[in-house]
Protein backbone atom coordinates (compact mmCIF):
# COMPACT_ATOMS: atom_id res chain seq x y z
CA UNK A 1 0.00 0.00 0.00
CA UNK A 2 1.40 3.17 -0.85
CA UNK A 3 1.72 6.23 1.66
CA UNK A 4 -0.81 8.27 -0.29
CA UNK A 5 -3.24 5.43 0.58
CA UNK A 6 -1.99 5.04 3.72
CA UNK A 7 -2.78 8.23 4.68
CA UNK A 8 -6.71 8.07 3.55
CA UNK A 9 -7.42 4.60 4.79
CA UNK A 10 -5.82 5.41 8.41
CA UNK A 11 -8.70 7.66 8.86
CA UNK A 12 -10.79 5.56 9.27
CA UNK A 13 -9.24 3.38 12.14
CA UNK A 14 -11.10 2.80 15.14
CA UNK A 15 -7.67 4.82 17.05
CA UNK A 16 -7.94 7.63 15.29
CA UNK A 17 -11.30 7.86 14.97
CA UNK A 18 -11.82 7.94 18.86
CA UNK A 19 -8.79 9.90 19.29
CA UNK A 20 -9.93 12.93 16.95
CA UNK A 21 -13.18 12.90 18.05
CA UNK A 22 -12.18 12.91 21.76
CA UNK A 23 -9.67 15.68 21.75
CA UNK A 24 -11.38 17.40 19.41
CA UNK A 25 -14.71 18.01 22.22
CA UNK A 26 -12.21 18.09 24.77
CA UNK A 27 -10.20 20.80 22.75
CA UNK A 28 -13.13 22.66 22.76
CA UNK A 29 -13.71 23.51 26.23
CA UNK A 30 -10.16 25.10 26.71
CA UNK A 31 -10.78 26.83 23.80
CA UNK A 32 -14.17 27.98 25.46
CA UNK A 33 -11.94 29.28 28.11
CA UNK A 34 -10.05 31.21 26.01
CA UNK A 35 -6.66 28.75 26.84
CA UNK A 36 -6.08 28.40 23.05
CA UNK A 37 -2.61 26.66 23.63
CA UNK A 38 -3.90 24.11 25.47
CA UNK A 39 -6.60 23.50 22.98
CA UNK A 40 -4.09 23.44 20.36
CA UNK A 41 -1.82 21.24 21.74
CA UNK A 42 -4.86 19.20 22.93
CA UNK A 43 -6.53 18.89 19.39
CA UNK A 44 -3.22 17.94 17.36
CA UNK A 45 -0.52 16.55 18.94
CA UNK A 46 -2.33 13.30 19.82
CA UNK A 47 -3.58 13.21 16.55
CA UNK A 48 -0.36 13.64 15.09
CA UNK A 49 1.33 11.29 17.32
CA UNK A 50 -1.37 8.18 16.33
CA UNK A 51 -1.31 9.39 12.54
CA UNK A 52 2.28 8.93 12.11
CA UNK A 53 1.93 5.39 14.21
CA UNK A 54 -0.96 3.78 12.22
CA UNK A 55 0.84 5.29 8.74
CA UNK A 56 3.89 3.83 9.92
CA UNK A 57 3.25 0.53 11.39
CA UNK A 58 -0.81 -0.64 11.40
CA UNK A 59 -2.05 -2.61 8.42
CA UNK A 60 -4.67 -1.08 6.61
CA UNK A 61 -5.33 -3.44 3.96
CA UNK A 62 -8.55 -4.59 5.65
CA UNK A 63 -9.63 -1.36 6.68
CA UNK A 64 -9.42 -0.39 2.64
CA UNK A 65 -11.36 -3.98 1.63
CA UNK A 66 -14.62 -2.94 3.78
CA UNK A 67 -17.31 -1.13 2.69
CA UNK A 68 -16.41 1.79 4.77
CA UNK A 69 -12.75 1.19 2.86
CA UNK A 70 -14.52 1.58 -0.29
CA UNK A 71 -16.61 4.18 0.60
CA UNK A 72 -13.78 6.35 1.39
CA UNK A 73 -11.73 5.43 -1.66
CA UNK A 74 -14.40 6.79 -3.46
CA UNK A 75 -15.94 9.92 -1.69
CA UNK A 76 -13.26 11.07 0.70
CA UNK A 77 -11.31 13.36 -1.35
CA UNK A 78 -9.02 16.22 -0.60
CA UNK A 79 -11.64 18.37 -0.58
CA UNK A 80 -13.86 16.94 1.82
CA UNK A 81 -10.66 16.54 4.04
CA UNK A 82 -10.23 20.25 3.81
CA UNK A 83 -14.04 20.45 4.20
CA UNK A 84 -13.48 18.36 7.59
CA UNK A 85 -11.07 21.07 8.77
CA UNK A 86 -12.75 23.93 7.94
CA UNK A 87 -15.72 22.44 10.41
CA UNK A 88 -13.55 21.80 12.98
CA UNK A 89 -12.26 25.54 12.87
CA UNK A 90 -15.79 26.44 13.01
CA UNK A 91 -16.42 24.71 16.19
CA UNK A 92 -13.17 25.82 17.29
CA UNK A 93 -14.49 29.93 16.76
CA UNK A 94 -18.04 28.82 18.32
CA UNK A 95 -16.57 27.95 21.43
CA UNK A 96 -13.99 30.70 21.66
CA UNK A 97 -17.00 33.44 21.04
CA UNK A 98 -19.25 30.65 23.31
CA UNK A 99 -21.79 30.28 20.47
CA UNK A 100 -23.08 26.92 21.06
CA UNK A 101 -25.01 27.21 17.27
CA UNK A 102 -21.70 27.69 15.34
CA UNK A 103 -20.43 24.80 17.84
CA UNK A 104 -23.40 22.91 16.20
CA UNK A 105 -22.61 24.33 12.95
CA UNK A 106 -19.03 23.25 12.39
CA UNK A 107 -20.12 19.85 13.43
CA UNK A 108 -22.91 19.44 10.72
CA UNK A 109 -20.15 20.63 8.10
CA UNK A 110 -18.18 17.76 9.45
CA UNK A 111 -20.31 14.91 9.20
CA UNK A 112 -22.21 16.09 5.81
CA UNK A 113 -18.53 15.53 4.36
CA UNK A 114 -18.34 12.29 6.08
CA UNK A 115 -21.69 11.64 4.38
CA UNK A 116 -21.20 13.19 1.07
CA UNK A 117 -21.13 9.95 -0.86
CA UNK A 118 -24.77 9.13 1.09
CA UNK A 119 -26.31 12.22 0.53
CA UNK A 120 -24.74 13.24 -3.39
CA UNK A 121 -23.66 9.87 -4.85
CA UNK A 122 -23.78 10.87 -8.22
CA UNK A 123 -20.79 13.28 -7.03
CA UNK A 124 -18.22 10.58 -6.87
CA UNK A 125 -14.76 12.00 -7.74
CA UNK A 126 -15.11 15.39 -7.95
Amino acid sequence: MERSERMLYHQIHPLKLAVDWTTAFTSLWFFWRHEWLTGLIILFVPSIIVTAFLVSYADLTKLRGSAFGRYIGIYMTRLMQMIRFAGMFIMVLGAWYHSSFTIVAGLVVILLAWMRGLLWPAAAGT
